[in-house]
């Protein structure tokens, strides 16, 4: 198990690695909030120092996790929880940023990263379809203050275009000159439960491809020179990681001990485990569900302007 890494792009997953009684890890900083009547879990996790940044192996920032339930999909008061919820976050990602940097946001480009032709993969492009870009409406937006101005792109991936998604951003960024860079994509996590039933938030960027060790350039604000705000969704689980964690509960149910456990683990450990991933056999519409509400969330997001509250419609503090 020492040779084997689980992969995961999902911060709250690798907190929830730590040993039980690591009750907290230097310089992260944990909060939870709960909405039991629509079901809506949020999780933020805090990397405030490097040597949290060092622990959780993720870039100092906010990552902030949105689940809920399955039987939420379909329905259209649950549906409208959930991107309500991920609209205020967005909003509360962008308020910080804003108060570090001591500017407000106006413009904001979009940016669906993935294959449209692998459906697990397809997230950021069917979300971008779903969106009503209004950049181009130029005079009329002005008698609009609140409203936020979208524009976007969906840059295909390196195999198809035979350029890096970074490079295409880096030259639509210097062009356009927003003031943010939003870009949604498919992830990976540890477990299948979380299976286009997470969505994460960050203003760390993204490595497209890192959960599935498919690495390319980074896309975050030392390379694209804006702040840039990441919102992705699991859709796929490493194959080794659901057969060593299966064995590892019944093993240790068994009696076995830790140090056996993890001889077995290496002793069946190869690389064919590394390169193979699980999706769900209806992750088809479980794409088109979540990327729909991905899409009323920045729909609201972009609707609302300057962090006003889904609920009430004031300002959030």
């Amino acid at each position: 198990m020492e040779n084997y890494q689980k992969r995961t792009d999902l911060a709250i997953e690798i907190r929830e690695s730590f040993p039980q009684d690591h009750v907290e890890v230097p310089g992260v900083i944990l909060s939870e909030e709960e909405d039991e009547k629509k079901e809506i879990k949020v999780t933020t996790v805090e990397i405030r120092t490097e040597e949290g940044a060092k622990d959780m192996r993720k870039p100092q920032g906010i990552y902030i996790t949105v689940e809920f339930l399955a039987d939420g999909m379909g329905n259209r008061e649950k549906e409208e929880g959930i991107s309500g919820a991920v609209c205020q976050m967005l909003h509360r990602v962008v308020k910080r940023l804003e108060d570090k940097e001591g500017k407000t946001y106006r413009t904001f480009l979009l940016c669906g990263l993935g294959n449209r032709f692998a459906t697990p993969d397809a997230l950021g492009p069917f979300v971008l379809e779903k969106i009503t870009m209004n950049r181009h409406l130029g005079e009329i937006l002005k008698e609009e203050e609140r409203r936020y101005v979208f524009c976007g792109i969906a840059p295909g991936v390196l195999s198809q275009t035979g350029i890096e998604s970074s490079e295409i951003l880096q030259g639509i960024v210097e062009k356009v000159e927003p003031d943010a860079l939003i870009v949604v994509d498919a992830l990976a996590s540890r477990s299948v439960n979380r299976l286009c039933r997470t969505i994460q938030i960050t203003d760390t960027g993204i490595a497209p491809g890192a959960g599935i060790g498919n690495n390319r350039n980074q896309i975050n604000r030392e390379t694209m020179g804006i702040p840039v705000i990441a919102v992705g969704v699991p859709t796929v689980v490493d194959a080794g990681t659901i057969i060593f964690e299966t064995l590892e509960e019944a093993f240790s149910e068994a009696g076995y001990g830790e140090e056996e456990i993890h001889q077995f683990f290496h002793s069946i450990a190869s690389e064919k485990m590394e390169t193979l991933f699980v999706t769900p056999k209806e992750i088809d519409e479980e794409i088109r569900q979540v990327g729909k509400v991905i899409a009323m969330a920045l729909e609201r997001f972009c609707r609302e302007g300057e962090a006003y509250s889904v609920q009430d419609g004031h300002k959030i503090d």
